[in-house]
């Protein structure tokens, strides 16, 4: 089994970036400058934002942080929505999800430029990438195709099976490796909660992506043997051996579905750095639209 290494890709991809930046520096001076907005105190959240600001600093982006207590209201994260919006020196944003109950999280989605939507959940990206046109793709799964782009996976005429079906992965996924592309040309089966016999439908798989937020859902019955995985989940479960008191684990259970996989991406170390990779690669994107 060859493990898919998501955070040595994203450092090699972080280098490429940084060469463009700096290209882009010595001809126009407009360095990629992407914000985050981030509402409340949740470590998850802190912690995934940290990393973006960690990454814009090795590639040479700009960024800016903007932390607001629980206790924002809607109209007041709107009103910096579109300061955001109408800030020139701002390529892209990102609001980090998710959000305090009291804000409608589809009003603040809505509410961001579509120009500026780098992590690609505007509806507009979303119709564009349904058509096959140009567009901020979602950061998870633009993540997931570039490296099944750069690790020489075969997507051509393959059985891919989707694993849960949120918008934020499982949906856009099912999309994107159903297209005429490379990666692509799959033929995908979407699955959720309601599909009966999940394990008939997983062990057709040649590509399978598990988004289901379940710790260790897929196990080595429900595989078939030298079928690629990738494994989106990131789960905390307790153990009281680790200093922390958890650790954290995929929708996959590793130990057991690596004996069967031809590759397999770990947790962590696998998906989630080629999230952030993502948002970059289309923050650069924007940067680059404003000139041209």
């Amino acid at each position: 089994m060859k493990i898919i290494d998501g955070k040595g890709l994203a450092e090699k991809i972080k280098l490429e970036l940084k060469s463009e930046v700096e290209q882009i520096r010595a001809e126009n001076g407009n360095i990629p400058h992407l914000a985050a907005v981030l509402i409340g105190d949740s470590p998850a959240s802190a912690s995934y934002v940290r990393n973006k600001v960690r990454f814009c600093e090795g590639a040479g982006f700009e960024s800016t942080l903007i932390k607001k207590d629980e206790s924002i209201t809607e109209s007041e994260l709107l009103e910096i929505i579109q300061d955001l919006n109408e800030n020139d020196d701002i390529n892209g944003f990102i609001v980090q999800l998710p959000l305090p109950d009291h804000i409608d999280e589809h009003k603040v989605t809505m509410a961001i430029d579509p120009k500026k939507d780098v992590d690609g959940f505007h509806p507009t990206n979303i119709g564009k990438m349904v058509q096959g046109l140009d567009s901020f793709l979602p950061a998870t799964p633009y993540g997931i195709m570039t490296m099944l782009e750069r690790y020489g996976i075969e997507t051509s005429g393959k059985h891919c099976v989707v694993v849960g079906r949120s918008n934020i992965v499982g949906t856009p996924m099912s999309i994107l490796l159903s297209r005429k592309s490379n990666p692509g040309n799959c033929t995908v089966t979407l699955t959720h909660s309601r599909t009966k016999d999940i394990g008939e439908e997983t062990r057709r798989a040649d590509i399978l992506i598990a988004a289901i937020g379940i710790p260790n859902f897929v196990c080595a019955g429900m595989v078939k043997e030298g079928a690629v995985i990738i494994d989106v989940g990131i789960n905390r479960v307790e153990d009281d051996t680790r200093k922390r008191g958890y650790r954290l684990v995929g929708d996959v259970d590793y130990d057991d579905v690596s004996k069967k996989a031809s590759f397999m991406t770990p947790v962590p170390g696998g998906v989630g750095p080629m999230t952030v990779t993502a948002l970059m690669m289309n923050t650069l994107k924007a940067a680059k639209l404003k000139t041209s």
